[in-house]
Order: C-alpha cells, then sequence, then structure tokens
C-alpha cells in the first residue's frame, strides 16, 4: 500500500511503476480502424492538397516554426488572463504546479498546448481523459525539446454551449445516468438543482469499495458543493489532473472578452467568417468530395448571452436584432454594447476558436476528428482577423483491453485489428476462418467469366443477336453461384455460431453499440477497477507525437 505521507511526486513515480510493470501497448494506424473520416486519415499522412487548410506540421520542427509564429503575443493579453485564472481559481485548492503554470503565462517564453471539450456530466465520454492526457504529454514533450521555453497544459471548458441535451448524461455499465431539469441559456451558469438525485442513483449503481467511495465522493463534492456547472467541473477536472499542472480556463468572462471586442466589431460591421469560411470550404470540398462540411458559417456568427438565454444576433434593415427577444440596435448602439458589456457577445462555434487564440498564447489545439475537420474551414478566416493559425492535433485515441479480455482474445486465437471489423465483417471472417469449407467462390465465378468470354466471342462470329442472351445466361449463372454462396455460408454460421458468438460478444464488450469504446464509456466503469493506476498509466502510455491509435492490455 502507498504511504500516506508519500508527496504526490513519489506517488506518481509509485504508480508510473506500476505501469511499467503490467501494462501492454498495441497501436494500430488509424486508417486500419475503420472509425476515422477520409479527412483525418489523408491530414495525417500528410496528403497533398491539404497544405491549404492548415499550418505547420505535427512535429518538433513544425513547432519551432509555430513559436515564432506566436512570440508577438501581446503582454497585455498575458496579464488579464492570468489574473482571470486567478480569479476563476479563488475557492479551488490547486497544486503547486498549476500554480507555477499560471505565473509562468505572464513570461513571454511560455506558450499553451490547449484541448476544449464540453461541459458534460462527470466529464461524459471516456476520450475527455484522452484530449487532456494528450495536452499534457505534449507540452511534456516540448519541454524536453525546447527547454528554454515553457508549455502550459489548457483545458478550455465550453461554458457558453446551450445545447444541454448533449451534456445531461454519461454512461455507466451500459446505463444512462441523466440530469433530468428545464434549462437554456450557456449551460456553464447553470445551477446544480436536481443533481442530489442523480447522486443518489450513481452512489447506488457504483457498489462498495474504496474506488467506488472515491467516485461517489468525487461526484458529491463536484456536483453538490459548488453553485453552477462551471464551477462543479472547474473541481472535477482539477481533481483528476492537479498533479500534472493542468490549467483549466472558463472564459465566459468580461475582462478576457474585452480582449475580443476588436474581433466582434469585425465581425458585426463585416460579416468577415461568413465570406472568409464559405470560400475556404468551397476548396475543401474541391479537393475531394469525400471531405465531409463540419459547419455553415452564419451572416453574423455570435449569440448575445443574457441569463438563460443566448440567442443568434442577427442584422436585417439596418438593425441588429436578438432571435426570439426584444432587443434591437442600432449599428451605434450595438458598437457601444460591445464596448460596454462585451461578456454578453458569444461566439459560436465558427468564431469560439479565433476567441481562444487571442486570449491564448497557444501553438496547438488537440481535437477529436469532428472537432479538426472544421478547425480545416477556418484558417483564412484567421488570416482576416490578423490571428495566427494554430497547429492542428488528433487527440490520442484509444481501446482499454482488461485482462479477462485479453485473456479471452488470446483464447479465442483472433488478432486485436480484426475487433475494429464492422461486426457483419468480422462474422464473415470468423466463419471462412474456422470453416474447413472453402466457401469463397471467387475462384468459380472468374472460371464461368472466363467461359462466357469464349461465348461472346463465339456469339459475335455467328449472329450478334445472340450476345443478349449469352449476358442474360452469364448473369443467371453469376446469380445462381452467389445464392449458392450466400446458402453455404449461412449453413457455416449456423455450425460454427456457438464460436463466433464468443469473438461477436467480446466485440459488443469492448466496442459498445458497434462504436468506439471511448465515445460511450465513462471514465468511471475503469476507475472501479484501477483506480488511483488509470490516469497514470494513460500518462505513461500516450504518445501524442506517434499519432496512431493506442490499444492498451490493462
Amino acid at each position: 500500500m502507498l504511504n500516506l505521507r508519500h508527496s504526490n511526486l513519489q506517488r506518481l513515480l509509485y504508480l508510473h511503476l506500476i505501469v511499467m510493470l503490467y501494462m501492454k501497448k498495441q497501436t494500430l494506424a488509424y486508417s486500419k480502424t475503420g472509425f476515422f473520416s477520409p479527412l483525418m486519415t489523408d491530414y495525417l499522412s500528410k496528403s497533398k492538397g491539404l497544405e491549404f487548410f492548415y499550418s505547420n506540421d505535427v512535429t518538433l520542427d513544425g513547432f519551432k516554426n509555430q513559436i515564432k509564429a506566436k512570440a508577438e503575443f501581446p503582454q497585455k493579453n498575458r496579464d488579464v488572463l492570468v489574473d482571470a485564472l486567478k480569479t476563476q481559481y479563488r475557492n479551488v485548492e490547486i497544486s503547486n504546479l498549476t500554480n507555477l503554470h499560471i505565473e509562468a503565462l505572464k513570461d513571454s517564453k511560455t506558450f499553451t498546448i490547449t484541448t476544449g471539450h464540453q461541459l458534460n456530466l462527470f466529464t461524459g465520454p471516456l476520450y475527455f481523459l484522452y484530449k487532456i492526457v494528450s495536452a499534457i504529454n505534449l507540452a511534456k514533450e516540448l519541454k524536453n525539446t525546447y527547454p528554454d521555453y515553457n508549455f502550459v497544459p489548457v483545458y478550455w471548458m465550453a461554458s457558453e454551449d446551450h445545447d444541454f441535451e448533449e451534456i445531461n448524461y454519461f454512461n455507466f455499465k451500459g446505463k444512462k445516468i441523466q440530469w433530468n431539469r428545464d434549462a437554456s441559456g450557456a449551460v456553464g451558469e447553470l445551477d446544480v438543482n436536481g443533481l442530489e438525485d442523480v447522486y443518489k442513483l450513481f452512489k447506488n449503481q457504483l457498489g462498495l469499495g474504496d474506488n467506488a467511495n472515491y467516485l461517489a465522493d468525487l461526484f458529491k463534492k463536484a456536483y453538490l458543493v459548488h453553485n453552477d456547472l462551471a464551477s462543479a467541473t472547474l473541481y472535477l477536472a482539477n481533481e483528476l489532473f492537479k498533479d500534472y499542472g493542468l490549467v483549466i480556463i472558463d472564459a465566459n468572462n468580461k475582462a478576457l472578452k474585452q480582449l475580443f471586442v476588436p474581433s466582434v466589431l469585425q465581425e458585426l460591421e463585416e460579416q468577415t467568417s461568413f465570406h472568409k469560411v464559405l470560400a475556404t470550404s468551397d476548396k475543401l470540398s474541391q479537393v475531394d468530395d469525400n471531405y465531409k462540411i463540419q459547419v455553415n458559417p452564419r451572416e453574423i456568427n455570435l449569440f448575445y448571452n443574457t441569463k438563460n438565454s443566448r440567442e443568434r444576433i442577427v442584422f436585417e434593415n439596418y438593425t441588429y436584432s436578438v432571435l426570439n427577444t426584444d432587443f434591437k440596435f442600432s449599428k451605434a448602439e450595438i458598437k457601444a454594447e460591445v464596448t460596454n458589456n462585451p461578456e454578453r457577445f458569444s461566439p459560436n462555434v465558427i468564431l469560439r476558436p479565433l476567441y481562444q487564440e487571442v486570449i491564448l498564447p497557444n501553438l496547438c489545439y488537440i481535437g477529436g476528428g469532428g472537432e479538426l475537420a472544421y478547425w480545416f474551414q477556418l484558417k483564412d478566416n484567421f488570416k482576416a482577423f490578423n490571428t495566427p493559425f494554430p497547429i492542428l492535433l488528433l487527440r490520442n485515441s484509444v481501446l482499454l483491453i482488461d485482462k479477462q479480455q485479453s485473456s479471452k482474445i488470446k483464447k479465442l486465437n483472433i488478432s486485436t485489428e480484426d475487433l475494429f471489423l464492422k461486426q457483419i465483417k468480422l462474422h464473415k471472417k470468423l466463419v471462412e476462418d474456422l470453416s474447413e469449407i472453402d466457401i469463397d467462390f471467387t475462384t468459380q465465378k472468374n472460371h464461368l467469366k472466363k467461359q462466357f468470354e469464349d461465348l461472346y466471342e463465339l456469339a459475335e462470329k455467328t449472329d450478334q443477336s445472340f450476345i443478349g442472351a449469352v449476358a442474360a445466361q452469364e448473369k443467371k449463372q453469376l446469380n445462381g453461384l452467389e445464392y449458392l454462396e450466400k446458402r453455404m455460408l449461412k449453413a457455416q454460421k449456423r455450425q460454427l455460431e456457438s464460436q463466433t458468438n464468443r469473438v461477436l460478444d467480446l466485440q459488443n464488450q469492448l466496442f459498445p453499440n458497434q462504436s468506439l469504446q471511448e465515445r460511450q464509456a465513462n471514465f468511471s466503469e475503469f476507475y472501479l477497477e484501477y483506480g488511483e493506476t488509470l490516469i497514470p498509466s494513460l500518462v505513461k502510455q500516450l504518445k501524442p507525437l506517434d499519432l496512431e491509435f493506442t490499444i492498451l492490455h490493462l
């Protein structure tokens, strides 16, 4: 057992030793998982044609160039940022490292590595952890490479989002634990009414044991002690990652918004983002029509934020109006409103990345595939606002496999890579591999096609009218072979059902709802089993610049 008198550093070293002794790691190319878009796999492989849509490469040399690009970050912005962070943390117990990181942000040689996430209840999906660990580990690697600079991992809380239905639940052991209430406006400002019932439900499902008690206590201290969702989430993320110096920011702040005033005014007066993002999106579609456009810009990409309300701003008939409200402004009036009350102007998905880069000395944004896809639409817009575009890094993506599941994989004699196949393909492959009968009729079909080539040649030499009859007969016989193949495959599936079901059951455990585990499960399921070794395990094993999918056998 750990001696409780040990320092945090000693404790982390002890946990890392456990990780090294017992954990096995595999990696897999993202392109082989079947879960990532053509845009993301092309970006990772540095496919030609995409260079226009990002800045520096995701390499250590690329970061050297990015430091130069961000070197002129204003000292005023640093000072305002540090003051805002200190205010936000005033009632939170932070580690010495986090405190040092906040103070270091005043220094012109300090830069941030940022990831962002919604204020999901109890962190939401498992990849919340992977995003933050990616930022922590990248900051650490950059410090080792460029020791003259400081690099601070930052978690940006999406406190201004207003889609409550996206964040009011988490999954625990296949069940949805949900916070039910009426909600409107920015989610970070929501009070915690109703979470007492969620706490009781969750605690009952956790069961007994030290790890269960820790999770129940963590939930209670986060959501039943703090007054609003933003404060609760800040507490929760800090408790999980304070030993690693994570800095958490709630940018829904008047002083920080004041730094963004010039950009807000430009957006209102010139509708810059609408024109630039539309043009960039069109260019992206022209590179490859398989690239999905993630977001579409509005004429004005700002909300007006008041208590319990966050509504779009529109410009019609020389008047700025706030939808679903009575707020109306002339050009002069809205200019004065922006200057005097900047906190009321909230960027949407198009402008939020720009706001981030205005207030942070940031080098890199770490996000999931869907997030980075919309960042690819924004580079020209950043240029129009005279703001450096950050490096874009796909967050670490992970599959966690416990000892029992690893043992099953070995006994069933299957590869981990096969488990990433779509279930229909996996089932077919299992039947083909296990069957003593060759039920792949490809050879027979090719032989049949060869025979009909001779018949086509004969028909052309005798009577052209026979060609249609030959084609019909070819189609009929090929259909017959396909029918036989399917019948035989179906029969084999019945015979091998017991063996194949064991594999498919295992796949369903690791890929709930045929989705990546990280998009479905909550960290609490794994914390119950592995306790305080879970996060050190991830920090030890995840390598953000390796750009590969990680499989961890715990």
